[in-house]
């Protein structure tokens, strides 16, 4: 499958049909606020098919110096295993290679820290010789 990657800013009907394809219902319940929080992200990058389709989508948040948040990773279900997801997180860390950290939280799915691992991010448990912690609160 052939698809291209690069900054974009997609409409709040496409976003709502990727989040929704993917099941992120806590995204679609508010389809105004997913398009203000894109809006206000960052970095965002889209991965549209040969024909024009939006089928992939991360976005950061950051101060653009020192910390940079991989908020969201999303590939539409067909184009999964494809590379798209791939080519956007690499993307994100090309454009992000001046900045000190890059953090983000992931489902624990083994195949999600495999992904990642893959592009040279780890687990914070597993940072040397530093001893890290991270904290999240989830409403």
């Amino acid at each position: 499958m052939c698809f291209h990657v690069g900054p974009e800013r997609p409409s709040r009907n496409e976003l709502h049909e990727l989040y929704d394809a993917v099941g992120w219902a806590a995204y679609t319940d508010k389809p105004e606020q997913l398009k203000s929080a894109i809006d206000a992200s960052y970095l965002v990058l889209a991965a549209r098919s040969e024909d024009g389709k939006l089928v992939g989508l991360a976005r950061t948040v950051s101060d653009g110096l020192t910390i940079i948040y991989v908020q969201d990773v999303l590939v539409a279900p067909a184009f999964q295993r494809e590379g798209v997801g791939g080519a956007l997180l690499d993307e994100v860390l090309r454009q992000a290679a001046n900045i000190r950290q890059v953090a983000l939280m992931t489902d624990a799915d083994p195949g999600q820290r495999a992904f990642y691992e893959s592009r040279g991010l780890i687990e914070v448990h597993d940072a040397r010789p530093h001893q890290l912690r991270s904290f999240v609160r989830l409403a």
